[in-house]
């Protein structure tokens, strides 16, 4: 189930990066994001609402919190942010190879910094796909040419 389930995240992921960039070309980049977050809060209260949990954490635990953790949404809004300047720019299948080889670095930096290993097959791995992706796209841009 679990399998199921990022799989269907990484296809929403994907699907998300489209409709914002397209949102980003016809209103702005800083605009469309701005939409994309009041949406995206709008649609987090009403879940909130009707799944009935609220909000049942008072100041002092979230001040207990480290500020660190609370850095999720600013890294969410460069994502999408981001993803409105690439997208448009580049075949989006090879925008979301590219994000998935930076989640990739960031996991094996990640893994290395907390529990001091690096596992060789996956940066084998991100370097195949690296390869890839330049063979790809230099076929492509030759295609282009001929």
């Amino acid at each position: 189930m679990m399998i199921i389930l990022a799989i269907i995240g990484g296809v929403l992921t994907t699907l998300s990066m489209v409709i914002n960039s397209s949102l980003g070309k016809r209103i702005g980049v800083l605009q469309s994001t701005l939409i994309n977050y009041i949406v995206g809060l709008t649609f987090s209260v009403l879940v909130l609402l009707v799944v009935g949990s609220g909000m049942k954490i008072g100041f002092s635990e979230l001040k207990s919190i480290p500020f660190y953790m609370f850095l999720g949404g600013v890294i969410g809004v460069s994502i999408v942010y981001s993803s409105n300047i690439v997208i448009p720019k580049i075949p989006v299948v090879y925008s979301t190879l590219l994000l998935f080889i930076g989640q990739i670095v960031a996991g094996i930096l990640i893994d290395f910094i907390m529990m001091g290993e690096i596992a060789t097959g996956k940066i084998l791995g991100a370097v195949i796909m690296t390869v890839g992706i330049l063979y790809n796209s230099w076929i492509d841009s030759k295609d282009q040419n001929a």
